[in-house]
């Protein structure tokens, strides 16, 4: 529709502070403010992807591959773990497609930790959601200041150099394989339309946000956080094992939470204010 990107970014981040004041606080506006600020996040996750080659001018593809292998003591870890595991036809053993749904069930994640702790722990809901959606939205900001290549991507394009490109066994993209079979004619419908920014691997949201989810599940309970740790571990294996992501990316993901907890404290005060500014225009549109 040709709208300017300033233009469609105000919209969508105003749009859940629009439903606060629009709305009374109730679980339905809970969930609908969270929808709205995952539109908001995808709109600006998908907006650099809208010109595919101003976005391949820009990104970075190299120096992950130097960082990996260098923490990998000379060869990538994903490389490493597919010339170790993975079957030369490409085929996935069931350990293997454990970790292909361990990838796929992600987006279901962070927002179910959200809404069980909204339905059975709402006094911890705020603080949750707040960290688990500050995840999202500042690890998009490096998306559209530093875009990077996941593995996969350098694979393809011949940048991985001379140890990995003439090598028995090249880094391959594993889940595409079985995302045909498991899906058939489904399963490009599918990635299309989950696929969104194919450049966007620095810092893997994936990891950060499962990371996030794992800290405020364990916030709940003891049960809860080590079913939240389990998960993470096993995304984080995926997620190198079947070219999604580099080590380095998991790492970056990794500070991006350690770095919002620790901000934590000076921030609140900021949000809280913020909070009682709209609670006050919420009050001023239902007071008569």
């Amino acid at each position: 529709m040709k709208i300017p990107r300033a233009a469609v970014a105000a919209t969508a981040w105003s749009a859940p502070v629009a439903l606060c004041v629009a709305l009374p606080r109730s679980r339905t506006r809970d969930v609908g403010m969270l929808m709205l600020q995952m539109w908001a996040y995808v709109a600006m996750y998908e907006m650099p992807a809208d010109d595919p080659e101003a976005l391949e001018a820009r990104v970075h593809v190299d120096y992950p591959v130097h960082v990996d292998r260098a923490l990998g003591l000379g060869e990538l870890p994903g490389v490493r773990l597919q010339r170790r595991f993975a079957r030369a036809d490409g085929k996935l053993r069931r350990p293997e497609k454990v970790l292909v749904w361990a990838h796929w069930v992600w987006f279901m994640v962070p927002h179910g930790t959200a809404t069980y702790v909204l339905l059975r722990h709402r006094e911890k809901f705020p603080r949750s959601a707040t960290l688990i959606y500050a995840t999202f939205d500042l690890g998009v900001l490096f998306y559209w200041l530093t875009p990077t290549a996941p593995p996969w991507y350098a694979a393809e394009h011949g940048r991985m150099g001379p140890a990995e490109a003439g090598s028995e066994l090249r880094l391959r993209r594993l889940m595409l394989g079985y995302g045909e079979q498991f899906w058939g004619d489904n399963w490009h419908r599918l990635y299309d339309g989950l696929a969104g920014n194919p450049l966007a691997a620095m810092p893997s949201l994936h990891f950060a946000t499962s990371v996030m989810s794992a800290h405020v599940l364990a916030g709940v309970g003891p049960g809860h956080g080590a079913a939240g740790w389990a998960y993470t571990a096993t995304l984080g294996t995926a997620l190198v094992y079947l070219g999604e992501h580099y080590v380095v990316d998991l790492l970056a993901g990794l500070a991006l939470v350690v770095g919002i907890r620790a901000a934590e404290p000076a921030v609140t005060p900021l949000l809280r204010a913020f909070s009682q500014a709209v609670q006050q225009l919420e009050q001023r549109a239902h007071s008569g």
